[in-house]
């Protein structure tokens, strides 16, 4: 069993991030002892069985190592079980974290879109100013140049 080098990082970060990680550590401690406490059950009660399963001439001694081989093999089916519990506990771990970890990306990626769409409105706006003002100014321009009273005069006596 690997122990090490599954750890939670968060250095230094605060609030409900540290807390999350927190629980997260404790859970892998709490799974790696089941997982540790389960195979070690298979390993014992399988090593009895094959330590019990010789032929012995006695056939009260044969049934008392039938029953005991009886008991450590229903023992045996109760950790596999167990460990195949944990297999399906990981799984979903593993599905929802990854859904609440995506819901956390989402959630920061839109934060930043809507920024984004702040700042472009506030540039958009301030173009839109700037342009008016330069509109209104080349037409003061326009209006009062020499070019426009002759083009007036001009077209006027058509």
């Amino acid at each position: 069993m690997n122990k090490g080098g599954m750890g939670v990082g968060g250095g230094g970060v605060g609030g409900p991030t540290a807390a999350a990680a927190a629980a997260a550590a404790q859970k892998q401690k709490s799974l790696l002892q089941r997982v540790d406490a389960d195979v070690g059950n298979l390993v014992d009660n399988f090593g009895f069985l094959v330590n019990v399963a010789r032929v012995n001439e006695p056939p009260v001694r044969n049934s008392q190592e039938s029953f005991m081989m009886e008991i450590r093999a229903a023992r045996m089916a109760q950790a596999a079980e167990s460990l195949l519990k944990l297999v399906s506990e990981l799984k979903q771990t593993a599905i929802f974290s990854g859904f609440a970890s995506l819901n956390d990306h989402v959630d920061q990626r839109t934060e930043e879109l809507n920024k984004m769409e702040e700042s472009t409105n506030e540039k958009l706006s301030r173009i839109g100013e700037e342009a008016a003002a330069s509109l209104k100014e080349l037409e003061s321009h326009y209006y009062s140049s020499a070019i426009r009273t002759s083009n007036d005069a001009t077209s006027a006596s058509l």
